[in-house]
């Protein structure tokens, strides 16, 4: 299939929506470590579940070669990358979807805190093995 569940596109508008919210208080400048504090204090509030600086296995063939962290794994099935960067490049979007393949999951968002209207530091990227 080309397009995650439903359900899945649900949980990426709630956390979309957190980070709007994030946005709106703090707005552009910070650290990314201050935007990953805010949005997890606000995907609590709003009881959605997640886990932060998540360990996963990178694999070459049969051997393990070592561990990555996604910054925020959402209900087990949303890959979250945040930034505080200028503008996005081509690596970022590759880094996302490193994570989608290392994890078998089919949807993330990276989201850019450093922009003056929070859409515009948003990507939706879809992963299809």
């Amino acid at each position: 299939r080309s397009e995650p569940p439903v359900e899945v596109d649900q949980l990426a508008r709630r956390v979309i929506g957190a980070a709007i919210e994030v946005h709106k208080v703090l707005g552009p400048g910070f650290l990314e470590s201050f935007y990953e504090d805010a949005l997890c204090a606000e995907l609590a509030l709003q009881a959605v579940p997640f886990a932060r600086q998540v360990p996963v296995d990178l694999r070459y063939k049969t051997a393990s070669i070592g561990t990555a962290r996604l910054d925020l794994l959402v209900d087990k099935r949303l890959v979250v990358e945040l930034k505080a960067i200028d503008a996005f490049s081509p690596i970022h979007v590759a880094q996302v979807v490193s994570y989608l393949k290392a994890t078998r999951l089919h949807l993330g968002l990276l989201i850019n805190f450093n922009v003056t209207q929070l859409r515009q530091g948003l990507k939706r990227i879809v992963w299809t093995p």
